[in-house]
């Protein structure tokens, strides 16, 4: 991913159900001073390194373990209540983003990027989902880093999760698939070889904001990468931006499910959403 604000690149770390209570401390306030440089010693245990203390996109990042998913599956009929928005035969409930027809082919059971014709977009918008899609990167492979099988799935249009043959490809943690792009690398790197088809299971809780544009809680996701855990109800620090740390800005409560054109005929198929309430 480089450019959201636009969407398109091209064109320009909890639990899955709810998100953790608040922190409460379990210190009391030592009334003897002999107890201070037990407490002073707690206080200065080194804490993790969070995930903004690297810069964006850094080669020096640690990368994460890779892990193997196993093979390939087949797909899986949706749930009864899910909205069906990809079975493999037509792009009905899709549009390009100027509104016109979308121009991706459909062939298969899948449909496949047509470089230089842009993202397609959902004709309906979403807020708090679970989404299941599926995703091939070009066998052979082409190119290297970011250039390899890129793609990505934008919730509400503005926070990307990675799509990329991260399979044998060396690029940095922040932008291999999985992870949220340019904030947080997957957890672990459980990719399968080009070709092969993936999944994608993510539930996402978006942003909300104060009647002054102010944020109030910010958005969260959880992925399974190929039935593997990859982020675990992260919180996403703002709309994806390329080569920058990323920032909220207020936007409505439902928008839509975004699929990007980076130049990579990646495909997609088996895509479907529940919508929570």
């Amino acid at each position: 991913m480089r450019n959201v604000e636009c969407g398109m690149r091209n064109c320009c770390e909890g639990s899955i159900a709810k998100r953790r209570p608040p922190l409460h401390s379990a210190f009391r306030i030592p009334h003897s001073a002999f107890a201070w440089p037990a407490l002073l010693a707690l206080v200065s245990i080194p804490v993790p390194m969070r995930a903004q203390q690297w810069s964006v996109n850094s080669l020096d990042r640690p990368r994460p373990p890779v892990v193997d998913p196993g093979p390939e599956r087949p797909p899986v009929p949706p749930p009864s209540d899910a909205t069906v928005l990809f079975d493999g035969r037509d792009l009905s409930a899709w549009r390009s983003q100027d509104s016109t027809p979308a121009k991706w082919i459909v062939r298969d059971g899948y449909v496949e990027v047509t470089p230089g014709t842009g993202a397609i977009v959902t004709k309906r918008g979403f807020g708090d989902i679970q989404l299941h899609i599926e995703w091939a990167a070009p066998a052979p492979p082409e190119g290297e880093g970011q250039e390899r099988g890129n793609s990505g799935v934008f919730l509400m249009s503005a926070y990307e999760i990675q799509v990329l043959d991260s399979y044998d490809n060396v690029t940095y943690a922040d932008g291999q698939a999985g992870a949220v792009y340019g904030q947080t690398p997957p957890l672990v790197n459980a990719s399968r070889p080009p070709g092969q088809w993936q999944t994608y299971d993510i539930v996402f809780h978006r942003p909300r904001f104060a009647p002054d544009g102010a944020v109030r809680d910010s958005a969260r996701v959880t992925v399974f990468h190929n039935g593997v855990l990859v982020q675990d109800n992260m919180v996403i620090t703002g709309r994806t931006v390329h080569g920058r740390r990323a920032r909220y800005e207020p936007h409505p409560d439902a928008l839509p499910l975004l699929l990007q054109d980076h130049g990579a005929r990646v495909r997609y198929r088996d895509i479907w959403i529940r919508e929570l309430r």
